[in-house]
């Protein structure tokens, strides 16, 4: 967890400026979807979190 705030801070939040709160609110939810979705993690054998997940649900049926 410490490791996506860490991201998250580094790759969005310090980076822009925003005009308002939905704004903020949109990028850093566009954030998360992307970091789910679609960010490899060294961590996780360079899987996104959803491959991971997908791959160790069929893994245990």
């Amino acid at each position: 967890m410490d490791s996506f705030f860490r991201s998250l801070k580094a790759e969005r939040v310090y980076l822009k400026c925003y005009a308002s709160y939905q704004e903020a609110k949109t990028d850093l939810f566009d954030y998360i979807r992307f970091y789910n979705h679609r960010h490899r993690h060294s961590t996780l054998c360079y899987l996104s979190p959803m491959e991971f997940e997908r791959q160790n649900a069929s893994n245990n049926s």
